[in-house]
């Protein structure tokens, strides 16, 4: 498998964090930016867990949490 270091790895994980808060960044203008975070997270989560199975480690693509209910709700 093929491994980049820690600095690179982080560097990665941290653009996609950021790509990811623009792509959810319409969601904060109504109210439901509490949402967001937690959502960011389990995106990255999974986008982890996919790229160590297509480089061969057999792990499940699964979420870690429940997502939350409906901010109304």
């Amino acid at each position: 498998m093929l491994k980049i270091d820690q600095d690179k790895y982080d560097k990665a994980v941290g653009q996609l964090r950021l790509q990811l808060n623009g792509v959810f960044g319409c969601f904060r203008c109504y109210g439901l930016d509490v949402f967001v975070d937690g959502a960011i997270d389990e995106c990255v989560n999974l986008a982890v867990q996919f790229s160590m199975r297509v480089r061969g480690k057999d792990t499940p693509i699964k979420m870690r949490s429940r997502p939350q209910g409906r901010p109304t709700g």
